[in-house]
């Protein structure tokens, strides 16, 4: 096994084979984290998967050339597993690993609303646990990625996590007690933005647009706006107000949108969200 306290970065030449990776669950999220990673550097023999499915197996093994396993296997043979899993397969998964790793094994989770201690109870011993939020544009290397540690993960972990994730996105640091928030803030984040496109493709559509002409539009309206955000360092106000020129289009538009309560109404559906994601966790702590 890895020595954690001496991690060498993911993909450089000089140093040693990198800690080996075992994705298990490898849906849209794993596959996405196991491609980064090869990308990253990492060679085909470092990264394993479990997955139940036969024919996904098969697929996986082939277009990326890591290694399928079964659970016990991966147990025993990866520094790090990555719980990539739906939060109701979680059970069954923790019956599984209890007694199968120690406190040698990092395990990171990416599993929403569900805290290490979770984790660090079900699996007993001084398992360390880091807790990440992904989102989905981690398909495209472009996630963002907040983590937690556990109360038996050290800085060494925590840096060899944000070394792994960094393959596929941004990453941040933050308090678990935070981990709720940002679920439903940038892990929920992806589904908002295309919910609001979806419904400015159909006013397209409404005026008169033909559908292809209209997504044009706003896919490429949005993808300007969100890298002059990124870009320009400016605050959104400032941006929307250089484009919301007096007793003009936008600035009746925007007036429609406050009169319909569309900010009161994503910061309600945000706060559902965070909502959901403490329910999540509750309905496992007595598990």
């Amino acid at each position: 096994m890895t020595d954690r306290d001496s991690v060498p970065e993911a993909g450089t030449s000089s140093a040693p084979a990198n800690p080996v990776v075992a994705v298990l669950g490898a849906g849209k999220i794993g596959e996405a984290l196991m491609s980064g990673l090869l990308h990253s550097g990492y060679r085909p023999e470092e990264l394993l998967f479990t997955e139940r499915h036969p024919e996904r197996a098969a697929e996986l093994a082939e277009r990326l050339a890591a290694r399928h396993v079964e659970l016990d296997e991966a147990a025993a043979t990866a520094d790090v597993l990555v719980v990539a899993v739906k939060p109701q397969d979680i059970d069954p998964l923790l019956e599984r690993l209890a007694g199968l790793i120690d406190g040698r094994t990092l395990l990171v989770s990416l599993c929403a609303g569900l805290p290490t201690s979770l984790f660090e109870r079900r699996l007993g011993g001084a398992c360390p646990v880091v807790r990440v939020m992904p989102n989905t544009p981690m398909v495209i290397g472009e996630a963002m990625c907040a983590i937690s540690p556990g109360s038996h993960a050290t800085d060494a972990h925590v840096k060899l996590v944000e070394q792994l994730l960094s393959s596929v996105g941004e990453v941040v640091s933050i308090p678990e007690e935070k981990q709720d928030a940002v679920t439903a803030l940038s892990g929920s984040g992806p589904a908002y933005v295309f919910f609001l496109v979806e419904a400015m493709i159909d006013a397209g559509i409404l005026l008169g647009l033909p559908r292809n002409v209209a997504e044009k539009l706003i896919i490429q309206s949005t993808y300007g706006a969100t890298k002059m955000l990124a870009e320009t360092g400016e605050h959104p106000v400032t941006l929307r107000e250089a484009v919301t020129s007096p007793g003009g289009t936008t600035i009746n538009a925007i007036r429609e949108l406050e009169n319909h309560g569309v900010r009161a109404a994503f910061l309600s559906a945000i706060e559902a969200a965070r909502d959901r994601s403490v329910e999540l966790g509750k309905a496992h702590e007595d598990s």
